[in-house]
């Protein structure tokens, strides 16, 4: 009888939710309780989830907890409930709700121990990502199917739509692969969570000849290339649909002294920096409770671009300009949200410290602006772009650069889809 009431109450909460509104024909793989269940039936079940899984508006957690055999959580990058900094390192704890223990999969170690999973015979992973490499959670997939492979668990995977669903950038180069980057894909994937399970699966990914015994539960009414508004910000620093769909362009100035607005209750919507006074716009990050505690440039006046406001593009799609001390700067016009991945933003703003530093000779543009430049490299997958940069080329002439790999991986990625183009 309860197995029929939780149907019920999650089908109900999935009717109700003002989230459909946006969305209103998509049924993502937790809300497919009914496919669900008679997997997890009489089996130890484990749970790789934070903040953004969920039936209708239920935790998944609550929702399984009475007809399924949980065990424990793992929680990715940001934890659980999705509130840490970025990079901030998780600790164990235990889910209030259910009692369930939680396992950092973003602390002492990012891949489940062999004893973590002893006792379990499923692990479901039900992760919202974003459709960046950087983005850590296809990273924490990864260990998790390469676990579950070695010690011969099962895994389900709970797909959910990519709401930056383009297929662009650099494919990831063998010598660059990190944390946020652990799959020979490009910056935009072009992918959801399951069609990358499988991927990794049927290319060998998962080394030593390891296969995950994998099912996924796909999502309906949606097909690639279909706007998809998140319901729950998927970490502190993503609030919204434009900050989402910036994210790709502008990860990459996580490598040089441009903030991206991290203490600010706008990340990913401003970049800025100390040193591109021109710019009318300005912006000053701080210690801020629930986005960034210690961010860049902290307590220092930041001048540079406000992507908030998409209302000075002209309808022509012709930009205007601003004229500056620096020369014509594209302040207004650049609020346009990229298709795909730019780096316009990234060589604007390098030609503006190439700028200041023909005029102050003290000032050495290459230092300033790739302050991390290995950390840059490690988010573009390769040091070509930033020698591409340094030498002056184009977007154009750097794009030929990763051109002939993308097409290759375009080739393997149809072989995945889950859905329509």
């Amino acid at each position: 009888m309860m197995k029929y009431i939780t149907l019920f109450l999650c089908e109900l909460l999935i009717f109700l939710s003002p989230v459909l509104a946006v969305n209103p024909q998509i049924r993502n793989g937790a809300d497919q309780l009914d496919i669900l269940l008679p997997l997890l039936k009489n089996k130890r079940t484990g749970l790789v989830i934070n903040q953004t899984s969920r039936c209708g508006t239920t935790p998944l957690p609550d929702a399984l907890n009475t007809q399924v055999k949980l065990i424990r959580i793992f929680a990715p990058e940001h934890g659980f409930r999705g509130t840490a900094d970025a990079g901030e390192t998780i600790r164990d704890g235990k889910d209030i709700r259910t009692g369930l223990p939680i396992i950092s999969l973003y602390g002492k170690n990012k891949k489940p121990l062999p004893e973590q999973l002893q006792d379990l015979d499923v692990m479901v992973f039900d992760i919202q990502d974003v459709g960046a490499r950087f983005y850590t959670y296809i990273s924490t997939l990864y260990y998790v199917m390469q676990a579950c492979a070695e010690q011969e668990k099962e895994v389900i995977v709970l797909d959910r739509p990519n709401p930056c669903d383009y297929v662009d950038g650099p494919v990831l180069r063998p010598n660059w692969k990190s944390f946020v980057g652990m799959l020979p894909v490009p910056v935009l994937h072009g992918c959801t969570v399951g069609e990358l399970a499988q991927m990794i699966n049927g290319e060998g990914w998962l080394g030593k000849n390891l296969s995950c015994q994998l099912t996924v539960i796909p999502v309906k009414g949606w097909k690639h290339g279909q706007p998809y508004s998140l319901p729950v910000k998927p970490s502190p620093n993503l609030p919204n649909d434009r900050a989402i769909a910036l994210y790709p362009s502008l990860c990459p100035f996580e490598g040089t002294s441009v903030s991206i607005g991290r203490g600010t209750e706008y990340p990913f919507q401003v970049i800025g920096s100390p040193y591109t006074n021109a710019f009318s716009f300005q912006f000053t990050p701080c210690s801020l409770e629930g986005f960034d505690k210690n961010p860049l440039h902290k307590d220092r006046i930041c001048y540079g671009v406000d992507f908030r406001d998409q209302t000075a593009t002209p309808a022509s799609g012709a930009h205007t300009s601003r004229t500056t001390t620096n020369g014509t700067l594209p302040e207004e016009a650049e609020r346009d949200l990229p298709q795909g991945f730019s780096l316009k933003y990234i060589l604007e703003f390098y030609r503006l410290y190439r700028a200041k530093a023909a005029k102050d000779k003290t000032f050495n543009a290459e230092k300033e602006f790739f302050t991390r430049p290995r950390w840059f490299d490690l988010l573009m997958g390769t040091d070509q772009v930033r020698r591409d940069i340094l030498q002056g080329k184009t977007e154009k002439e750097i794009r030929q650069s990763w051109q002939p790999t993308l097409e290759k991986y375009k080739d393997i990625r149809k072989k995945y889809l889950l859905y329509q183009e």
